[in-house]
């Protein structure tokens, strides 16, 4: 993919293939380049039989910013759901190991999407948050399901309820089972341990994947569900549409 993608995609060591969001413009928020430039990268990565572990990172101060102003209009409105197009999960099902390598800010979906990665490596000067209830809707993109699972139920429930702001030395501080680097390390700590998975037979790595993450896999569509159910309710009330309208970017 060339440069001037949302999303680029190419080798940095020998079986890593990096994954960089860098659409620069919406600053990583879940863009149509964004979206539709994951989608591809992940699938290209099951098109790569020397690939054996996926790095998925951000560019500068950005991971990834969750869902677009738009989409969360659309939403508010009635018209589609979060699960229109699977982007959540692409790492959770994605073949090999993913790491993803959390060099900026990771807000709502974005950090949600992170989550869904089998490594996770955060940078201490980040802000990561699940922001969705500043808006007044619930949680969606798998975050009832997958935060509880990485981060501990306490956590997670405190992130979710109160929507606010974690810096990753916070977040190091209460405990997070991940590796809080500074920023500017994020992305070279990923690459090492991208390289000691790269060491063993991609059939091994791709087995031991997929028996560690099945039973994620199969408990995940009953919560997708409720979240969309929660959507249906949440989303309708008229303070949520003038929340997004008011306070999102801000």
């Amino acid at each position: 993919m060339s440069a001037e993608k949302a999303v680029d995609l190419q080798f940095v060591a020998p079986h890593v293939l990096q994954i960089r969001m860098q659409d620069r413009v919406s600053k990583n928020t879940f863009s149509e380049g964004i979206t539709e430039g994951l989608m591809e990268a992940f699938a290209e990565v099951e098109r790569q039989p020397d690939c054996k572990v996926v790095i998925l990172t951000g560019y500068d101060n950005y991971f990834a910013s969750g869902g677009t102003q738009e989409q969360l209009m659309n939403l508010s409105d009635g018209r589609g759901a979060f699960t229109d197009r699977a982007l959540y999960s692409l790492p959770l099902q994605c073949p090999v190991p993913v790491i993803s390598a959390m060099q900026g800010h990771g807000i709502g979906g974005g950090f949600v999407l992170g989550m869904f990665a089998d490594l996770v490596v955060l940078g201490r000067e980040n802000i990561y948050t699940t922001n969705f209830m500043r808006y007044g809707f619930t949680p969606g993109m798998g975050a009832t399901f997958i935060l509880p699972q990485k981060l501990g139920l306490a956590l997670a429930t405190e992130m979710m309820l109160s929507a606010n702001n974690y810096r990753g030395e916070e977040l190091q501080q209460r405990g997070i089972p991940f590796p809080v680097v500074p920023r500017d390390k994020v992305m070279a700590h990923a690459l090492e341990l991208a390289q000691t998975l790269a060491e063993k037979p991609r059939v091994s790595l791709v087995a031991l994947k997929d028996h560690l993450s099945a039973s994620l896999r199969e408990a995940l569509p009953a919560t997708i569900a409720q979240e969309v159910a929660m959507h249906a309710v949440t989303f309708a009330q008229p303070e949520v549409k003038s929340k997004i309208a008011t306070l999102f970017g801000a």
